[in-house]
């Protein structure tokens, strides 16, 4: 049997070995390891594809949220809004500062972010929210930005499933005054290992953010705040300036395959498909469906040789880690059903139309039994 991976980075990797392996041989040769010329000129790069003055490469996504908060004044205390159907990475990025991450609800159509549930959870103790771009499509700042400017708080973007995604109020991870991102192999723009950026329009943040980043240090042991060690390495940037001049040819494969699965799966019973936000260009991080009886489907695609994936099993607030916050079930009803619905299906650049056509006729299979 020949199995259909979820994620195929081998192919990835074979077509930039070529440009990376040569500069990989001279980092060996000189020791150039941290910062230089490679991560500089990423960052120059990654900047002029967002179109935003700074971008700042850091050592991971986490980390790249947990700089973007404290640059931007999210403190002990601060309530931060975020929504309940997310990576754990975003709250966490909140509770390392000791701020308090604040969970609402998402829209059942794209399972984004919902701006009425943010509305009604605002507080005095509100300092931002978080408006996490999901799966690969923005979420709707165009209603956030008027509400965050209401109440004076601060938007950060968490943009690392959105790479070269927009929508009606503008590029991912270049809408709000400092976003974060995550450049996780597996993103649509991955490093090899853990890597990440803080993107800004504001000289002063992205000035706080690279000195935070390397011990509160902006020249060497003269140190300015309490920081963190969370520089990008010239290895990762390297990668990622390979990657970056592929990601809109990679991520137009990718709304190539999403279109060809809405074609192969359209009339499947049972199966619903994602939807794209209205004036959204989606880049099809992943590939989302909903199914009942979803874990009985899984078993019947692995079973297949069909590689899945769960995005996400579990809402952050009902987690183990945050049930001192005392959230229940029952409360994020949309995320809650979403959670126990949703199967990721193989989604990448290099997937071929055999592999979903496989993929298709295995879980049209799986849903009718």
């Amino acid at each position: 049997m020949n199995h259909v991976p979820f994620l195929d980075l081998a192919a990835q990797s074979a077509e930039i070995a070529d440009e990376v392996l040569p500069v990989w041989r001279r980092q060996l040769a000189t020791g150039g390891f941290i910062g230089g010329p490679e991560v500089a000129a990423f960052e120059a790069e990654y900047a002029d594809y967002l179109g935003v003055p700074h971008v700042v490469g850091v050592s991971n996504g986490t980390d790249a949220l947990e700089l973007a908060f404290r640059a931007s004044g999210v403190g002990p205390g601060d309530e931060v809004i975020m929504p309940a159907n997310t990576f754990i990475a975003t709250a966490e990025a909140v509770s390392r500062i000791g701020a308090v991450p604040v969970f609402v609800d998402v829209d059942a159509d794209h399972l984004l972010i919902d701006p009425q549930c943010v509305d009604a959870a605002i507080t005095a103790r509100t300092r931002a929210l978080v408006p996490v771009h999901l799966f690969g499509q923005t979420a709707p700042l165009e209603a956030l930005v008027p509400i965050a400017d209401k109440h004076g708080l601060t938007i950060v973007e968490d943009a690392a499933q959105a790479q070269g995604a927009s929508g009606p109020a503008g590029r991912a991870g270049a809408i709000a005054p400092v976003s974060a991102t995550s450049f996780y192999p597996g993103k649509n723009l991955g490093a090899a290992g853990d890597a990440g950026a803080v993107m800004t329009r504001d000289p002063e943040v992205s000035s706080l953010v690279r000195n935070l980043g390397a011990h509160g240090s902006s020249v060497k042991y003269s140190h300015d705040h309490v920081g963190m060690n969370a520089r990008l390495d010239a290895i990762q940037a390297t990668v990622l300036r390979a990657k970056l001049r592929r990601l809109e040819g990679w991520n137009e494969a990718r709304r190539a395959a999403a279109e060809r699965y809405r074609w192969l799966l359209g009339d499947t019973p049972g199966v619903r498909l994602p939807q794209t936000r209205p004036g959204n260009i989606d880049v099809w991080h992943l590939y989302v469906v909903q199914v009942e009886r979803r874990d009985q489907v899984i078993t019947a695609l692995t079973d297949a040789g069909i590689g899945t994936g769960i995005h996400y099993p579990t809402p952050v607030p009902l987690t183990k880690a945050y049930a001192p916050l005392g959230y229940r079930p029952g409360q994020f009803p949309v995320a809650e059903r979403a959670a126990a619905r949703i199967l990721s299906l193989p989604m990448f650049p290099h997937l071929s139309a055999e592999q979903q056509e496989r993929t298709a006729e295995a879980l049209a299979a799986a849903v009718s039994t």
